[in-house]
């Protein structure tokens, strides 16, 4: 296993900490996303591996937007599957569940691991792993009063909502502590998509830029 592109950016993601997740979202949509997606201030995303064409969409995207986004896989659910990840060249690596061999691997290659998990135990276990940051799925059922009580005892872990984390619930979980926030289909607008409203998409992550950037500005 190697990484073909440079390292993931930390300074990218502290710019703006929104995780955007692409998921069965074609080739040629993607092309048209990713630059208003650049434009919006959004810096970070990540193609889950069940996506068709996903390692080669990681590869030429990667490329193409070196420097201006973390390339990520998502989806990532064992080695074989990390395996082709990494050699597509995606820079960091998010799971649906704990897989020690797969969070192992990413700690002994360097590379920024979040692998999902959702109770106490599970998160800290990840954590212990050695896990960048963990997913937290999905956040909507728990809410972000569960994450204000997890981190009570487990303070120093970093936590990232995901599932259901809209406009509507960034503001929640932000409050509560969490520190990136992973988004698929509230980002991605489906109808914006389908009808080809690239423009529109554009002014709709800026939506979410902008709040975030709110509730993190000094008052």
């Amino acid at each position: 296993m190697k990484q073909s592109f440079p390292a993931f950016s930390w300074s990218l993601v502290n710019q703006m900490p929104i995780i955007g997740i692409v998921r069965n979202i074609s080739v040629e949509d993607t092309s048209m996303i990713l630059p208003g997606y650049v434009e919006s201030g959004l810096t970070t995303i990540e193609i889950t591996m069940n996506t068709p064409g996903a390692s080669e969409m990681i590869q030429a995207f990667g490329k193409e937007y070196q420097g201006k986004l973390n390339m990520g896989a998502g989806t990532v659910r064992n080695t074989k599957e990390l395996e082709v990840a990494l050699e597509s060249g995606a820079t960091f690596i998010v799971t649906p569940n704990i897989d020690e061999e797969v969070i192992r691997e990413c700690v002994r290659q360097n590379v920024p691991i979040f692998p999902g998990a959702y109770t106490p135990s599970e998160i800290y276990k990840a954590w212990n792993l050695g896990a960048s940051i963990v997913k937290v799925f999905p956040a909507t059922s728990l809410g972000p009063g569960y994450f204000k009580d997890v981190l009570a005892p487990l303070n120093e872990v970093k936590l990232m909502p995901t599932g259901g984390v809209s406009l509507d619930t960034i503001e929640g979980f932000y409050h509560a502590g969490a520190v990136a926030y992973g988004i698929g289909s509230p980002l991605f607008n489906k109808d914006l998509i389908l009808s080809k409203e690239w423009a529109a998409l554009t002014q709709h992550f800026k939506k979410f830029t902008e709040l975030l950037s709110r509730l993190r500005s000094p008052r």
